[in-house]
């Protein structure tokens, strides 16, 4: 075990973790110079795609330094804040952890929340600097910021470029001398012990469990159990990640891997869950604090005929993806279908992409919401997680929603414009301080609704891209909101139901109805597109109907024949409308452009 060393890369986004982890592997000879790609461990389309790390991943390489061979096992993880619960799993798997910064942007505010979380574990941390080689980089102010922010001295910060590879050498020495090697188990423990930090799963093999290894050995043939569901299981198949799975003799104490179990049941295998001998014995490890969802949506097939290829492909999407909830709800006119809980909108993003690229499914996804805490008339006390289940407007006494504390890192000059848009999210600021070169940070405590409410986007766009943010969630509050409905055709559909700040329900009210009006397919007869709330009609547009000129074909004549045409043109219409064949059906993709607005 001594010349074992775990770490992780953690940074904020696109400050090139996974660039840098290509470099690692390139030097340590982990994988050819000829096979390498750009994102070597960002396997999934969508992360190539979007140039972002959504998964965590483990990698073993090898490294000889001064004739001595160490086994370095890395975890590259995402740096979106909607992907922090990717972060914090990874940490407890290892004994140390890199905090990469881009030189050309200096410390972000993600990077302060994701070395916090590296610190309350107590990991050992390896400041660096990235992208030296941008002629952009402000290489001295970013060395100063993250050694101010590590409590360390300049010259242990570390300069790198992952596109070059400049430096990537010291950082290797840096990681085999400051990082400890993993501890010996202790006494208490007896044979296996094994802390599961992810799992996938394999339609051949079943679960497969990633482990890090903190007593004992693990081979093909030996009998286990999960600590907390009590379930037994053979081992089928023990590996490393190199990076793709390799198999190997046996797993020991200090290493990290992954382990076949042949289980294909649902919810025997759990994200923090501990490995132990399968005759009693053994002392389970304290595991993840469980994640708190955000953002709640419902999700529903579009035809009811897929609701049980729905059912399988979320249950099977949950066991990649630990950190989202889902349970079966019914949406009335939307049938049966799914209520899930995400981090973020981003991890909502991602998660019914996925749905529909890896299973082939249309979906109809409802307007995001958070949770409430509503207080009615009848002296009930309800958790309110979807807009469409909100109390009637007159029936309620109080309502509570969650609070965030948001961090702000931007340059000074951008703070003139920033501070009206806060107030327009009905955030308080709490704290303004210098950063350093001409950098501010900004504390504010504000209602998550509008959080979701474009406020990030805003902020990129009043800073220029140069600001950024991290949040957590601190309490509840009293509220002020009522519920929006939209009604096509003077039907309510649930799918666009939202909550909104009473001071603001004319405004989302028109924009809500203006941009369905602008996306709804035209019907053979005039739509009505209406926003309902406080009990009465806010908003209201009409979607003209299709035009089809049933006298096109006729030539000159008394005009009468036009218009008994015209008339059996609308009572065809009418009679369409009074038999249900006029009910207007709208497309799924109407229903993701709501969604994203």
């Amino acid at each position: 075990m001594s010349n074992i060393r775990n770490f992780c890369i953690i940074a904020h986004i696109d400050h090139g973790k996974s660039t840098l982890a290509d470099r690692l592997l390139e030097v340590t000879g982990t994988i050819e110079r000829r096979k390498m790609r750009d994102q070597v461990l960002d396997s999934m389309e969508l992360e190539r795609e979007r140039g972002i790390t959504i998964k965590m991943t483990p990698v073993r390489m090898n490294y000889t330094l001064d004739a001595i061979r160490y086994t370095l096992n890395l975890i590259d993880t995402p740096g979106h804040i909607d992907f922090a619960y990717e972060v914090s799993r990874a940490l407890k798997a290892v004994e140390g952890a890199i905090v990469l910064v881009d030189a050309t942007q200096g410390v972000q505010a993600q990077t302060i929340s994701v070395l916090q979380m590296a610190r309350e574990v107590n990991r050992k941390i390896i400041p660096a600097v990235n992208k030296i080689d941008s002629p952009l980089a402000r290489i001295p102010e970013t060395k100063r910021q993250i050694a101010g922010l590590c409590d360390l001295p300049e010259s242990e910060v570390l300069l790198v470029s992952g596109k070059t590879g400049e430096g990537v050498p010291e950082l290797l020495f840096a990681v085999t001398e400051r990082i400890p090697a993993p501890r010996a188990a202790s006494e208490e423990v007896a044979g296996f012990q094994g802390l599961v930090f992810d799992f996938k799963y394999s339609n051949h093999t079943g679960v497969i469990i990633f482990v890090r290894v903190f007593g004992g050995t693990a081979k093909k043939g030996d009998k286990l159990r999960f600590a907390a569901s009590e379930q037994l299981f053979t081992v089928i198949e023990a590996g490393i990640f190199s990076p793709q799975e390799t198999p190997v003799d046996s797993l020991s104490a200090g290493e990290i891997g992954y382990i076949v179990t042949g289980i294909k049941e649902p919810g025997v295998a759990s994200v923090g869950d501990t490995i132990l001998p399968a005759k009693g014995g053994g002392v389970p490890l304290p595991g993840y604090d469980r994640p708190r969802p955000v953002v709640w949506a419902s999700v529903f097939p579009e035809s009811q005929d897929d609701f049980n290829s729905l059912k399988q492909a979320i249950s099977r999407l949950r066991l990649s993806d630990s950190s989202f909830t889902y349970e079966e709800e019914s949406g009335g006119l939307l049938g049966r279908g799914f209520r899930c809980g995400f981090l973020g909108m981003l991890h909502l993003e991602i998660v019914t992409e996925r749905l529909r690229r890896e299973w082939n499914l249309e979906l109809v996804v409802t307007t995001p919401s958070i949770i409430y805490e509503v207080v009615t008339k009848r002296g009930k006390r309800e958790i309110i997680y979807s807009a469409a289940r909100f109390p009637e407007y007159g029936d309620i006494v109080e309502v509570y929603e969650p609070l965030v504390e948001a961090r702000i890192i931007t340059p000074s000059d951008y703070l003139p414009a920033l501070m009206p848009m806060f107030y327009n999210h009905e955030a308080t600021v709490e704290l303004t301080e210098s950063f350093g070169d001409n950098r501010n940070l900004i504390v504010l405590s504000m209602p998550i609704r509008e959080l979701m409410r474009g406020f990030f986007d805003e902020v990129k766009s009043l800073s220029s891209g140069f600001a950024s943010l991290s949040y957590k969630i601190t309490g509840m509050r009293l509220t002020d909101v009522v519920k929006l409905e939209l009604l096509v055709a003077e039907e309510v559909i649930p799918a666009f139901s939202r909550i909104v700040s009473r001071k603001r329900v004319e405004l989302d009210a028109e924009a809500a109805v203006g941009k369905l009006h602008s996306i709804l397919p035209r019907q053979l007869f005039a739509t009505k597109i209406q926003g309902r709330a406080l009990g009465r009609i806010i908003s209201s547009r009409t979607v003209r109907a299709m035009a089809k000129d049933v006298t096109g074909y006729l030539y000159g004549g008394d005009r009468t024949r036009k218009m008994k045409l015209w008339q059996q043109q609308k009572e065809g219409k009418k009679r369409l409308k009074e038999q249900g064949t006029g009910r207007v059906r709208i497309p799924h993709d109407v229903f993701v452009k709501m969604v994203q607005s």
